[in-house]
């Protein structure tokens, strides 16, 4: 039998980074992953964090849970048929409710071969202290992941006072003072604080979790039809408005050979250069995403 990790957290909280420490954690100990990708785009940019070696599967557009159930259960069966591996990590959107994930790995298929340890849900402890601008339903969604999680990852400590820390896991443990909580930077945790989880899950709570469908959160695909200033941008990003909660992609800048990998979460911007000719587009991620202003000077979606 085959344990399984859920990782689950919002948008931009760090679950890639955790699934990349797993996967190089698990390596070492000579435990050889595999892994079930969940992405609310069209294009798997956060896919790339895995290595060749290990097995993967992809699901995009959409949520593992509801009616993509039926499709994730056809890619455990294509995992546990292909490459042998000893433990699975399902990552899954940051617009999945985590009971409702969790749905195809409680399927009597996969009765006796599959294990689920637990949720890990990781905390964007920046985010936590500004939920209240939020939309509702979206608050809604980033408390429940929290409050059903079996271990929770405080993510982005680094950027928060002491006072601030305090305030946040204390007010994370009333919110489930039932799941360990563990302070981390880059999602950097020891493996051994995550392969202890022993949960227990109950029919009631599979069947009764529905909040993700409320969610108006959407993706839209933005292709660049020529290179933009990096600094404006930048000013573009900044003009944005709260309900963008994720851009992830490809940005061709002026004066660069190939596009850079771009990545945006709630206000910070990262660069990262890219050594190959990747397709220019960005996935942008939040709620409405369909009124917000493209950057001029580039393309239609």
């Amino acid at each position: 039998m085959k344990d399984v990790y859920l990782l689950s957290g919002f948008l931009g909280s760090g679950k890639t980074s955790l699934l990349s420490n797993m996967i190089e954690q698990f390596k070492a100990d000579g435990i050889k992953p595999a892994v079930i990708m969940n992405e609310l785009g069209k294009l798997p940019f956060d896919s790339r964090a895995v290595d060749s070696d290990v097995p993967l599967k992809e699901m995009l557009e959409g949520c593992i849970c509801c009616t993509g159930s039926e499709k994730m259960e056809a890619q455990l069966q294509m995992l546990l048929e292909g490459e042998p591996f000893d433990v699975l990590l399902i990552e899954t959107t940051g617009a999945a409710h985590p009971v409702e994930a969790m749905d195809a790995v409680f399927s009597p298929l996969f009765a006796s071969k599959l294990n689920m340890k637990g949720i890990i849900t990781v905390a964007d402890c920046k985010r936590w202290l500004d939920r209240d601008k939020m939309t509702p339903q979206t608050r809604m969604l980033f408390t429940e992941q929290i409050r059903h999680a079996h271990l929770i990852i405080a993510n982005k400590v680094d950027l928060l006072t002491e006072s601030e820390i305090a305030t946040v896991t204390m007010q994370i443990q009333a919110l489930n003072n039932n799941a360990s909580i563990i302070q981390t930077s880059n999602s950097k945790i020891p493996l051994k604080l995550i392969t202890q989880l022993e949960a227990t899950f109950h029919e009631k709570e599979v069947q009764e979790a529905a909040i993700g469908k409320q969610l108006s959160l959407s993706s839209r695909l933005h292709t660049f039809k020529e290179a933009v200033d990096q600094e404006e941008f930048e000013e573009w990003v900044k003009g944005l408005p709260d309900t963008v909660y994720r851009m992830k992609g490809y940005v061709p800048l002026k004066g660069h050979k190939n596009p850079y990998l771009f990545q945006y979460a709630y206000g910070m911007v990262q660069w990262l250069p890219e050594y190959m000719k990747m397709p220019s587009q960005i996935v942008i991620i939040g709620d409405q995403v369909d009124k917000v202003e493209i950057i001029r000077g580039t393309s239609n979606d």
